[in-house]
Parts: structure tokens; sequence; C-alpha cells
């Protein structure tokens, strides 16, 4: 086999050593354009899972890199003049120079050619005349450019600068420090990578580095300003540069990652912030996983596919972690507030991947510390402290989000409802909130859609808040208002999401006559006279609600239903003064929440639920998010649940775990408002982690409820924790402790005796 490698950086360099050891017949070619000194950053940190990997394949390449690896644990956070040290961490770093040079060396032990200063020929060339072509050219691939309509790339530029540059000594932690200017904010990302050297990073948002007039100056000075900039955390010494340059990082997704005989690698395929610092990572485990595909399939198509099969969900996962903390570091501003120690765990679990757990058994110290701020009694977690909205005290950040069941008849709630609401009212979350409630038979999703449009299905949820407060004292209770708008009139879900009724539809409205899905109902605009009687159709269900026991209101501005589809510009296309500017499609939802809010018991809270972004191009944006959630906040909304998107048919969602947090985080911020986080959190971790971050005040879990009704007794038991933010039924309270299971294990012998 002939192998011919595009680009000589360390995931091109390590494939190729890897693909001719493996095989010392295969004839390796690397083509690298720049000189074999030449490289863009200076330190590289590699993970103990990657180095692992490496161990195993390539034993030699292990040591070397381990006579010269940086170790250290700690994370020093420096956030106004406070220092707060996390540690437990583990980091091994060296420089990059260093790290090519171990590479050159062991490619040419084992006979792979290195060709320098020299442009590899084109991409058509070498896949006719080699049997495998790796093309690892880097985040500005011409290999991925040229096959642009194959691979299919998705660049997207983001809003900070960023510059790589080192100093002449080594911290003692990984730092992450933060200067307020007058300019803006500006970071500092350092580690050492030698015993007398480290790397650091400057990076700030766009605006800011204008502001600072770092555009205008000449490298040399804009090194120096930085240099000033955090003059404490370098000691006062300077800052060197290996020609690097402002640039703005840039994500790479491609939809495929091979084309015939030609394969992308590391940022070629894929490239991930340098804040979690996976770039090198990645590479090097792409050539380890390409290295093993071509020796378990029959043939490189096989290789190639099984390549891709297995880093794909890898690197993707690596990537929204990455993305995560780079949205972080873009809003950094949001949080400037938190104190110091919050803060900096914030910082430590902004990527999602180091959590309130698995920081505490990293540095248990510096985890009770935060939590003691924060307000836990000693062996609360986070999740069992109580929150106040207005009247209502909940004895936990615990709620069982709405749920669309599709069981009621004729909209009145019967046993099923009694059933579900009160077995995950016994489960022991701090709120219970129902599925959307409808105001009219009109206004109802499906024919099973539960109502509170008459007195008798008042008297029925009246059965359910009843049984809540009377059995499960301490759980609150809630109910959510809606209409359907024009995403009514449709089958139940189990019979076809969103499909028309095959028989007895019903006429839908809504803000404009645009039907959901194409070939479905197109509803009627609403007119000014029906919009007064829709008005009044929630202000009479609230004024049923209350009656009916309910400790919470919340309505329903999300996901596409009838008050959502007027906040969208992609649904509101009305030319009246209640459409056009973000203002006027307010309108209409700010006067049903003023008629609601009228009639609502004024000791009884109020929230508003609403889609955050349409995850399609035009309609609503995080920006746009924010002003909601401040009009409705201006209004007297007690708090907002943000959810996302099921505004459009054609949305895009960018799913991923607790993937809507952020916008919740952004409006607490900004808006300075109680938010509740919805959107794939499922686990206990996932809510201390965010709570304790201050990035939402609730947490709402809908599938992990469904899928365990008492969700919140068994996080408590999981936890070790007894206390007034959980309590076990009293008919139940023999089930507090995991049962007994079968042995699996088996006594392990006495004595080892060598053969």
């Amino acid at each position: 086999m002939r192998v011919a490698v595009i680009g000589g950086g360390p995931g091109g360099l390590y494939a190729a050593a890897l693909l001719k050891r493996l095989d010392p017949g295969r004839d390796v070619t690397v083509w690298e354009r720049n000189a074999p000194d030449e490289t863009f950053g200076f330190g590289v940190v590699l993970s103990d899972e990657t180095l692992g990997g490496i161990e195993h394949a390539d034993p030699v390449v292990h040591e070397a890199l381990r006579q010269d690896f940086v170790r250290w644990d700690d994370i020093d956070v420096v956030h106004r003049g406070v220092r707060h040290r996390s540690g437990g961490h583990g980091f091994a770093a060296l420089g990059r120079h260093r790290l090519l040079a171990i590479l050159h060396e062991r490619c040419r032990a084992l006979g792979v050619r290195l060709v320098f200063r020299t442009e590899a020929p084109h991409p058509d060339v070498l896949s006719a005349e080699y049997d495998l072509v790796v093309a690892a050219d880097g985040v500005h691939s011409p290999t991925r450019e040229t096959y642009a309509h194959v691979f299919r790339p998705h660049v997207a530029e983001h809003h900070c600068r960023y510059i790589w540059l080192a100093a002449d000594f080594a911290f003692d932690a990984f730092r992450f420090e933060i200067a307020e200017t007058e300019h803006g904010v500006m970071q500092l990302h350092g580690y050492p990578y030698a015993a007398d050297a480290s790397t650091v990073i400057i990076e700030m948002r766009e605006e800011v580095w204008r502001a600072a007039g770092l555009d205008e100056l000449p490298p040399r000075e804009s090194v120096e300003r930085c240099a000033k900039v955090f003059a404490e955390a370098l000691r006062g010494r300077p800052l060197r540069s290996d020609n690097s340059a402002w640039t703005t990082f840039r994500t790479v997704v491609n939809d495929r990652w091979s084309h015939g005989n030609t394969v992308l690698l590391g940022d070629a395929a894929h490239t991930a912030h340098f804040s979690i610092g996976s770039g090198t990572k990645l590479a090097v485990e792409d050539a380890l996983a390409l290295a093993a595909c071509l020796r378990e399939q029959p043939d490189v198509p096989n290789a190639l596919a099984a390549y891709e099969e297995e880093r794909k969900p890898v690197v993707a996962s690596t990537q929204r972690a990455a993305r995560a903390s780079l949205e972080w570091f873009e809003n950094l501003r949001l949080y400037l507030r938190q104190p110091p120690r919050q803060f900096a765990f914030n910082l430590l679990t902004r990527s999602r991947r180091v959590t309130h757990d698995n920081l505490r058994l990293r540095d248990a110290r510096f985890t009770g510390a935060v939590e003691r701020e924060f307000g836990c009694p000693p062996g609360t977690p986070p999740m069992f402290t109580p929150f106040r909205l207005r009247g209502l005290t909940l004895r936990n950040r615990v709620v069982v989000s709405p749920m669309d069941m599709y069981s009621a008849t004729d909209g009145v709630p019967g046993d099923f409802h009694l059933v579900h609401l009160g077995a995950r009212a016994l489960g022991g979350a701090g709120l219970v909130m129902t599925e959307m409630v409808c105001v009219s038979e009109q206004g109802r999703i499906t024919p099973g859609c539960a109502g509170l449009y008459t007195g008798r299905q008042a008297e029925a949820w009246r059965r359910v808040t009843d049984f809540v407060h009377r059995q499960a004292p301490g759980t609150a209770i809630g109910v959510q208002l809606g209409h359907s708008g024009r995403k009514g009139s449709t089958r139940l879900m189990w019979e076809g999401m969103d499909e028309p009724l095959p028989t007895g539809n019903w006429p839908l409205v809504a803000a404009s006559p645009l039907p959901y899905r194409p070939g479905g109902q197109t509803p009627r605009e609403l007119s000014r006279a029906q919009l007064t009687d829709i008005r009044e159709q929630f202000a009479a269900a609230a004024w049923r609600a209350a009656r009916a026991g309910f400790d919470l209101l919340e309505l329903h501005c999300a996901h596409g239903y009838l008050l959502s589809g007027f906040l969208s510009p992609l649904t509101n296309r009305r030319t009246d003064a209640y459409g056009g500017s973000l203002e006027r499609r307010l309108r209409f939802p700010l006067e049903v929440f003023d008629a609601v809010r009228g009639v609502w018991p004024a000791e009884r809270p109020m929230t508003v639920r609403i889609s955050a972004t349409d995850w399609a191009e035009g309609g609503t944006s995080a920006e746009d998010a924010v002003e909601i959630a401040r009009a409705f906040a201006a209004h007297g909304a007690d708090a907002i649940d943000v959810s996302t998107g099921q505004v459009v048919a054609e949305e895009r969602p960018e799913f991923g775990r607790s993937y809507q947090t952020p916008f919740a985080d952004r409006i607490r911020h900004e808006v300075r408002v109680p938010v509740i986080a919805v959107g794939a959190i499922s686990s206990w971790d996932d809510v201390n982690s965010l709570i304790l971050a201050g990035r939402t005040d609730l947490c709402a879990l809908a599938r992990p409820h469904l899928y365990d009704p008492h969700w919140t007794l068994h996080a408590a038991a999981e936890q070790g924790y007894e206390g007034p933010g959980v309590t076990w039924p009293a008919p139940y309270r023999a089930g507090s402790r995991p049962p007994r299971t079968g042995r699996t294990d088996a006594p392990k012998p006495r004595l080892s005796l060598g053969g």
C-alpha cells in the first residue's frame, strides 16, 4: 500500500508513523509546506486517556513524550483580584516544537519519507497515484475545499479575537485571569509546557479588541500592550510571539470525512475551541482510530467508513463541549457580578464535562466552599435548597416539566391524570406542572387535550390538586395555560404527531394564515374582536385554575402555539398593531399576561414559557429572547421558563446534553430574573452543577420523570441526602434505600503463585 499524508502536524505525523509501524511494507510519504521547526502555537496539552492510547499503539513515542512532559494538577481562576485554586485535575503538556521533533524522529526511524518546504501535489494526483490519501492539512484544508461538494463543510467564525503567545517562566497551575479594562473584558489562558516556559493565550470579544486599538497596533506593540494588562499574572515579564497574529476561532464540521480513497483527519475534519485543549488530542485520536480501522477492515473503503462511524460521535460530543466553553468565554461579561468562588466554579464547569460531582471528587475542599457560599446547609446538595417565587417557597429546585398526555375526554382530566401527576408529586419534586391545559375547545391540540374552559373540568382538576396537597405535602402543583393556534386539530401523538385528524377537524386560528406543515390546515388570521375573546378565555381559565387550587400558573408562549405564533417573525406576518417589530409582536401576549395576572391571586407566582430561538433563519434570536423575557418580567412574571424551538417545522435544532441551558443562563444574567432551565437535563449531577454555577434557578425535567416517577427521591437516596429538601411519603419510607442485589463478585484468591 502506498500512503500519502498531506500535512506535517501532530495528527499527520502520528498517522504516518502508526501506518508504517503496523505494516512496514507500506510506502508512506508526508508533505509539509513549512520547514520542520515552523509551527503554530507553543504548548500542547494531552489527556491521560489519549496518552494511554499512544502507549498501547506505540510505546516508543509514549516514552519519548513522557520524558518531556510537564505535569500539574491545579487550576487557578483569578477574578477581581481574588484567586481561587482547584486541584485534582491532572494535566500533561510539552512544547509543540518538541512534540514535532519526537514525531519526526519516530517517522524517520520507521522509514516514513518526510518532504518539507514543499506543497503536496493536487489531491486528484495523489488519489490516482496512492492507495490512501490522508488529508491532515489543517483548519484551512485545501483538500477539503477541493472536494467541498462531497465533504460539505460548515465553517462558523465566532465573536472573539485571540492570539497565541508565550512567557519565559512556568506557571504553577493552569491559570485563567480576567481583566476588566476601560475597553471591556479581556482574559488570559495560561499553562506551563516546559520547566521554564508557558503558553499564554489572550482572548477578548471583537468589539473590545477594536476599542482597545489592538487592531491597529503593530504586532510587537500589540503583544507589549497585552503584557501590561496582565502584568501581575506574568510577574512583570514580557510576552513573546512566534509570528503570532490575532485571529478568530473557526468551528469546522463536515458532513462527510472521506471521498474515494481520500480521508480527512484532525483540524481538516473538525475543530474544537482551544479552551478545552482538544485540538491535538482529537487529531492524535483520529490517527489511532484510522490505523486501527485499516488493520481491522478488509479494504480501504470499509476502513474509511468504519473510521468515520467510530470517530464522528466522539468528535461531535467534544465539539458540543467546546462550543459550550467557547460561548461561555464569549459571554464572560454576564458573570462578572458573581462572587469570585462561584465564578470559578462556573468557569470550571462551563463545558459540562466537569460537573459538580466530578469536581467534588477532584477537590472536595473547593467544592464544599462553593456550596457554603451558595447557602447549602451541611450535607445538602444544591438541588435540595429551597427557592421562593412570590408567596410560594419550593422545597427543592426540581420541576416536573409540562408534558402533554393526550388522555382527557372532552377536556376533562380523569383517573390517568390523577395517577400520573399524583405519582410524580409523591416522587419528591418541588414543583409538578400539568400539561398544557387549553383555554377553549377550539384551542386544543388534539381531541385528548385537557382544558379549563368548563366548570366540570375545573372540578376534575380540583381532585388532582387536593390529592397533591394532601398526600404530598411540600410539593407544589402548577398549571400551564395555552392555546394551540395553528398547531391544533391533530391526531394523538402516538397516532401521528402534528398530523391532521382524518375526520372531525375544527377550524384553526393564528396570528397569520400560515399552515404549520405543508398540506396542513391553514388557520384564519385573528381579528381584533377574536383577540379580545381569546384574551378573555385565558382570564376565565386562570380564574378557574385559582379556584381549582393550583399553586402556580404558567402562560405558554412557546413551541409555536398561539401566543408563541405572535412572538416569532416567521409566524407573525401581520401588518396591524400586533405585527412587525418585536415590540408590536409582544403586544398580544402581554395583553393576555396582564389579563391573567389580573385574576390570578396576587400571592401566587406566575411564570412564562418561551422559545428562546426558533432554530431557523430569520426567526427569534437569542437577543430577541432576552427582550421578550425582559418585557414579561416588567409586566410581573416571577420567572421565565426557557425552552426553544418547535415553532416552525423546518427547524434545525442543535441537540445535546442540556443544550437549551445557555439561553436560560443568558436571560438570567441579562434580565436579572429567575429562570427555569429545561432540555436534555437528565442527571442529578447536571441539576446540581447548573444550580451551583448560577446558570439557572430551577431545572425542569420531562423524560426522566416518565422513566422514573420518583426521580427526585432516588436522586436524594443516591447522594445520601436526608433533609427538608425532599421527604419520602410515610408508606414509601421502607424503600428509601436501594434494594440489595444478588451477589455478582466472588472471593478473591488469598495467594497468587507465579508459574
